[in-house]
């Protein structure tokens, strides 16, 4: 059984008060909430104060990015030991970063590893966007984006990951994917191709989640499907009310 795993993806957004606010509003009504993984991944600069706020419950923290190399002349970016004093996972290839930041499956597959190395539980972002979907592209970019982003990693390390499927055309756009063609993509797309590389048995145990206009109107059609075991909430995550329901759903 794979357990269900709700995280929310703050984005840039909230300032350090807010994100206190924010967590004063969600932990009280989330934290006894069981049979569900729960994280939150506020900006960096609200880590440390989320994490003193988190203490003692079972909600988990987790970071939005991280740069792939140990330290040295890398101005503005983020050590995965500096991740890991603080956090226990941490967002990678998130379409934002491929779209703005140039990242590709390559960096993503550097970031991957290092996450791995300093014990961080990775949540990795693959979709395709607008005009990738509607050339029918959809199995072509996904199956890249497993197979060059998870590339060299053992067995071991599969049982370690956390898949997000965002089809970049339904972030923030409030245009969500069907549940049913969302879950075809985990099923016929994503597990195969981590079966292409760990074989049936991890395919099958890695959580792989939903992202995309993820509403609490909409979360338990979602997690209604056999492949779909959780989601990674954006906009909705910065509203109290929507995410406890999401996490209400995933819970079942």
């Amino acid at each position: 059984m794979r357990t269900p795993f709700v995280a929310g993806n703050w984005k840039m957004n909230n300032t350090i008060e807010q994100a206190r606010q924010l967590v004063v509003n969600l932990v009280p009504e989330i934290k006894n909430i069981s049979g569900v993984e729960k994280v939150l991944c506020p900006s960096f600069t609200s880590l440390m104060a989320v994490s003193a706020m988190l203490v003692g419950t079972d909600i988990g923290l987790g970071a939005q990015n991280m740069h792939w190399e140990a330290s040295g002349a890398y101005t503005g970016e983020v050590a995965p030991s500096m991740v890991a004093e603080l956090c226990k996972y941490v967002i990678l290839g998130h379409s934002e970063r491929r779209t703005y930041f140039g990242e590709t499956d390559e960096t993503v597959n550097r970031k991957l590893k290092a996450a791995l190395a300093n014990h961080l539980i990775p949540i990795v972002c693959v979709g395709e966007t607008l005009a990738e979907n509607e050339a029918s592209r959809t199995y072509e970019v996904v199956t890249r984006q497993i197979r060059e982003g998870l590339k060299d990693l053992t067995a071991n390390d599969g049982l370690q990951l956390v898949i997000a499927y965002e089809p970049v055309w339904a972030i923030g756009t409030g245009r969500a994917a069907t549940s049913e063609g969302a879950n075809a993509v985990v099923a016929d797309m994503i597990r195969p191709a981590l079966s292409a590389l760990f074989g049936p048995v991890i395919a099958q145990s890695v959580r792989v989640l939903y992202g995309g206009s993820v509403t609490g109107a909409n979360a338990a059609e979602f997690f209604a499907r056999p492949d779909i075991d959780g989601a990674l909430v954006g906009g909705a995550s910065l509203k109290p009310n929507e995410f406890i329901k999401i996490v209400q759903a995933a819970a079942g």
